[in-house]
């Protein structure tokens, strides 16, 4: 089964956030409940203001932890990971437009009307192909640095 297949199964219980960095988590060392806790903020875009994608949060998690960053370490360690995200953000825009999960959406999952258009419309589907892109990228970027 893919990382994409794993998130996407999660996703079912989950939010988009959880789900892509849940299923990197154990590459890292990070057991699945703690994946959960530290990224269950990044839903929806930030806590439902549909910033971020989520799904791109999770993604940055994953990288931060792929980086071994400790503390102690050098403020190129940081920059090196400053410029994955940047790639990953490039990348997902080249694919989607943008990052912003409002636009992505064309909906305010904040208001009644908003939620309901969410539903009425299917778009968790939108949201399915966002995880995907985001697990097919950090499987990109992973194999690269081998």
């Amino acid at each position: 089964m893919s990382k994409a297949d794993i998130a996407l199964e999660r996703f079912k219980k989950g939010n988009c956030a959880q789900a892509v960095i849940s299923a990197y988590a154990a590459d890292f060392g990070l057991d699945n409940d703690q994946a959960l806790q530290v990224s269950v903020g990044f839903g929806g875009g930030m806590g439902r203001l549909q910033e971020t994608c989520g799904a791109v949060s999770g993604a940055i998690i994953a990288l931060g932890l792929s980086s071994g960053f400790k503390d102690g370490d050098t403020r190129d360690k940081i920059n090196e990971v400053y410029a994955q995200v940047r790639r990953l953000i490039a990348d997902f825009e080249k694919e989607k437009g943008t990052v912003k999960c409002r636009d992505l959406l064309g909906c305010d999952l904040l208001s009644e009307e908003g939620h309901k258009y969410f539903v009425d419309n299917n778009l968790r589907e939108n949201c399915n192909g966002y995880i995907r892109l985001c697990c097919e990228l950090l499987d990109k970027y992973f194999a690269e640095n081998k």
